[in-house]
């Protein structure tokens, strides 16, 4: 299959679309000093512990113009990977969704973003939380993504294939899948991506699930990336990146029938950039 990591000037195209967006927002905040406070706002995050019995503590994130009587929302999920792991959730905003939030990123979206404490994540656990955020939350349930790096790519693949008919899309990053039955996988537009030098969880993880789709016909809704020399850590970046949501948000299971949105590309130069756009530290998780 074609690489979408091979279009560089569509990729430059974008990020000067991105800029001269930027540009005209800053200067009509300049114009209108009263929208300038609603502009920056980032919406709010909550710590929330035990609230789900036998589940996962997780933060939740309501964007700024979050208005539950008005409209419902989407419903963002982020699994993280090991190095996240444990019972502090302030660790669940070292990188990630959360993280690309409190940088400047706008995801207009519910955002859940449990914290494992140590394992492998377990499906059924975060489908408890999905049920607990659509009791308490206004949430499209139509419009529930997931997308998670490492342990957490494993742990998005695995829940999608356990409750497939949940997930309107879902992205996984250097991961795989610990599902003996990965059937579910093919039915949801899932797009995967790994690089070649990944050198904490070996790519071969990732190939083995597209394989697995592959002999049994299930490939219709698969996007699948393997990134020349790209490391662990890369991979990071897909999370402070438009594409990524905006590939999300482009699918709903009201869809019929079902498509996989081929037209987003994503490459190694967006990958490159998307830390310029956004305040950053360097940290790059290689072993995550």
């Amino acid at each position: 299959m074609a690489n979408a990591f091979s279009r560089p000037l569509a990729g430059k195209l974008r990020i000067f679309c991105s800029w001269l967006g930027i540009t005209l927002l800053l200067l009509g905040m300049m114009c209108s000093p009263v929208t300038v406070n609603a502009q920056l706002k980032k919406g709010t995050t909550t710590p929330k512990y035990n609230a789900v019995p036998n589940s996962y503590n997780f933060l939740i994130h309501t964007p700024a113009d979050y208005s539950p009587r008005e409209h419902k929302s989407p419903l963002v999920i982020f699994l993280h990977g090991r190095s996240l792991c444990g019972r502090n959730l302030n660790m669940v905003k070292k990188y990630g969704v959360i993280d690309a939030i409190e940088k400047g990123k706008i995801v207009p979206a519910v955002v859940l973003a449990p914290q494992n404490p140590g394992g492998a994540w377990n499906a059924h656990k975060i489908n408890d939380l999905i049920n607990w955020t659509a009791k308490h939350y206004a949430i499209d349930t139509t419009r529930i993504y997931v997308l998670g790096m490492s342990l957490g790519g494993y742990g998005t693949m695995d829940f999608v294939a356990a409750y497939p008919h949940r997930v309107a899309a879902a992205m996984a990053l250097c991961g795989g899948c610990y599902a003996k039955n990965m059937d579910g996988l093919g039915e949801v537009p899932l797009w995967i991506m790994h690089g070649t030098a990944d050198r904490a969880v070996p790519i071969s993880e990732s190939k083995r699930v597209v394989n697995y789709l592959k002999e049994k016909g299930k490939t219709n809704l698969l996007r699948y990336d393997w990134i020349s020399g790209g490391s662990h850590g890369l991979l990071a970046r897909l999370f402070y990146l438009q594409q990524t949501y905006d590939w999300l948000f482009c699918h709903d299971l009201r869809q019929n029938p079902k498509e996989v949105d081929r037209n987003f590309t994503i490459t190694q130069q967006d990958l490159k950039d998307v830390y310029s756009e956004l305040k950053w530290f360097k940290d790059m998780f290689e072993y995550d």
